[in-house]
């Protein structure tokens, strides 16, 4: 676009230099000539060398407009769109009821998650700190939990592994396509970054259950009797473990405790531009 702006101007000041040339000996002194009859009869009249010239400088000063203006267009960043939702922080020192849930309440134009960037930070009461950042292909899956399960059926003894990687946070309700599960191998349909948020949609972590506000050995799934450590995480998780919670508010969250406050920005990508800003207290 800026060659052809360019292109044009040469062409026009190339045939305005053209007309310069081709005035001749005679028209120079009928230039003279009236000259001086403005001098002697008092007549406003504009030189023709003059008035070419006057073309000219007129002429580049409007394409030098046009392609600047033009440039500018072609720089605009995206309009960034709108977005309201409910967060809620829970932190109750076990996984029961301890959350984090982003409920859409309205959007301008259906926003996909990747093009979404989650930030959280936040200081305790306790004077620590701490946040994470979540993003599509981000240290992804940037959630990985090895559960062992144990329960009786009918007399017989049942256990196992559960395996969960995914992408955090989950997605849930409006705007996912395929089946929804809320435990065990979640399908990539809902790992962020791979659905759409409308009204309706709601963004979902928690704790996990076996390493989180008990101690090891004592999970209710091997028949403990429960949290026996509050806001505790458990030594025994396997390397590289990461639960949900974790990886939306970072991994020193469990230190929350209600009261606090976690301050959450939703920065659009395309237009690099906030679109949700907000502070959200911790409930019990």
């Amino acid at each position: 676009m800026y060659f052809l702006y360019y292109k044009v101007i040469l062409i026009l000041t190339d045939v305005l230099l053209g007309k310069l040339k081709q005035t001749s000996g005679a028209e120079v002194n009928d230039l003279n000539f009236l000259k001086s009859f403005r001098l002697k009869h008092g007549e406003e009249a504009v030189s023709p060398v003059v008035g070419v010239m006057l073309m000219l400088v007129v002429t580049i000063i409007i394409a030098a407009v046009v392609s600047a203006f033009a440039g500018g267009l072609a720089t605009t960043t995206p309009k960034a769109p709108t977005l309201a939702m409910d967060i809620s922080i829970a932190s109750t020192g076990e996984p029961t009821d301890s959350h984090i849930t982003f409920d859409v309440q309205s959007v301008s134009i259906p926003i996909s998650t990747s093009h979404l960037k989650i930030i959280t930070s936040w200081i305790s009461a306790s004077g620590i700190s701490g946040g994470n950042t979540s993003e599509m292909g981000l240290n992804s899956p940037n959630v990985y939990t090895d559960d062992p399960w144990s329960f009786l059926y009918h007399g017989m003894h049942m256990s196992g592994q559960t395996v969960d990687q995914h992408q955090a946070p989950l997605g849930y309700g409006q705007g996912i396509n395929g089946t929804q599960v809320s435990a065990g191998t979640i399908g990539m349909n809902q790992w962020f970054g791979n659905y759409t948020l409308v009204p309706g949609t709601s963004m979902q972590e928690e704790p996990d259950f076996a390493y989180y506000g008990v101690s090891s050995g004592q999970t209710p799934a091997s028949g403990g009797t429960g949290p026996t450590s509050l806001y505790t995480y458990s030594s025994s998780e396997p390397a590289g473990w990461v639960d949900g919670m974790q990886a939306v508010l970072g991994e020193n969250w469990n230190v929350l405790r209600p009261g606090d406050t976690v301050h959450v920005n939703i920065i659009d990508l395309q237009s690099g531009k906030t679109i949700l800003s907000k502070d959200v207290a911790v409930t019990g």
